[in-house]
């Protein structure tokens, strides 16, 4: 049975909301965290008790559904991320021990390492040193139990992220930390920190961040229209095509973190053309722009039944307006609301965010 929460849920109402919670920190280019209490002033004038995140991604807004006390499912196609929900969603009380840490910051002598980083990603995205690390720190968290092991991984991607020049693995650009030039962005003095210092700062914050909400939720990995189940709301925050056809494809942004997950089979997922040694390309109908508005209208069919809020940019494609037309297909009430404007990552334009929910 599970355990009574330890949690006193009544700091987490609506009316008690800002201050009283962390959310994770997250370097992920289309992360939330910017607009997610934009996002709880809408949601918690909802009513629902069950929470889909099809496309949960860093987890942020599940989190804030798990914080309103809602049950939820969260999900999200690329096996990495699946291992942040589980850590931040479905995990209500594992946390990672100083003994667990230690065991994953080891070398153990009798163990038979691999050093596929190393020998792969030589002068690409991190040192040599850091190289030969990553390769025995994942591999002693691939022998953790798996609900510490989705902890451990938390706290390493948070930690390569910040290491990282922009924060993502589009490019060969490991000089950018070394060059002698004046800089207009990143932080040299967090690039140079030790990659184990880095780790344990996040391996606490994830500790700090689990919590029981008294609900039982899950997170799932696979394709948002494969997945069965009747859910209150369902919320939709596919990757993103911009006006001028340009998708965001998260899988190659961090290419690198999907790699790790599958680390014995990582050899044969990279597409040894690129430079950055990315993985070999999959299709995506969310990243197509002659089939992403019919792959939106599949999934408001598919959770006709379920009050409908989708995440997107005004300036995308489709267009807000051809999104309320289509939810208007399966739904009688349509609501837009629209977020201040709001600066993404590596981009100089300024757009707005929209969030359209349909009952």
């Amino acid at each position: 049975m599970k355990p009574k929460t330890h949690i006193q849920l009544d700091i987490f109402q609506p009316e008690r909301v800002h201050e009283h919670f962390p959310l994770p920190s997250t370097r992920y280019q289309g992360s939330k965290s910017k607009l997610v209490w934009w996002l709880w002033d809408i949601f918690r004038g909802l009513t629902f008790s069950t929470a889909l995140d099809g496309f949960s991604g860093t987890g942020v807004v599940s989190y804030a559904f798990k914080r309103l006390g809602k049950q939820v499912t969260c999900n999200d196609y690329l096996k990495f991320n699946s291992y942040i929900g589980h850590a931040l969603i479905e995990n209500f009380t594992e946390t990672l021990t100083e003994e667990d840490t230690a065991f994953v910051l080891r070398r153990d002598p009798e163990y038979p390492y691999e050093s596929f980083v190393t020998r792969t990603f030589k002068e690409i995205y991190y040192t040599d040193e850091e190289n030969q690390w990553l390769d025995v720190v994942i591999q002693n968290i691939d022998r953790l139990p798996f609900s510490k092991r989705t902890l451990a991984y938390y706290a390493l991607f948070q930690a390569c992220l910040v290491k990282r020049p922009f924060n993502l693995f589009h490019r060969k650009n490991l000089y950018i930390r070394f060059a002698d030039v004046q800089r207009g962005f990143g932080n040299k003095s967090t690039w140079d920190r030790p990659f184990v210092e880095h780790f344990i700062n996040f391996v606490r914050e994830i500790n700090f961040l689990v919590f029981d909400n008294g609900r039982t939720n899950k997170a799932l990995h696979s394709d948002i229209l494969n997945i069965t189940g009747s859910f209150d709301l369902v919320y939709l925050d596919p990757p993103y095509i911009s006006a001028k056809n340009i998708a965001v494809d998260y899988r190659d942004f961090y290419h690198f973190f999907e790699g790790m997950v599958n680390y014995r089979n990582w050899q044969s997922m990279i597409d040894y053309r690129s430079k950055h040694l990315r993985l070999i390309a999959k299709s995506n109908p969310w990243n197509d722009k002659d089939l992403i508005r019919a792959t939106f209208r599949n999934a408001f069919d598919r959770f006709r039944d379920n009050m409908i809020a989708v995440s997107y940019r005004a300036d995308g494609i489709p267009t807000v307006a051809e999104i309320q037309e289509d939810l208007g297909m399966f739904k009688k009430h349509i609501h837009t609301f629209t977020s201040d404007q709001y600066k993404y990552v590596l981009s100089n334009s300024v757009g707005k965010e929209v969030l359209v929910v349909a009952e």
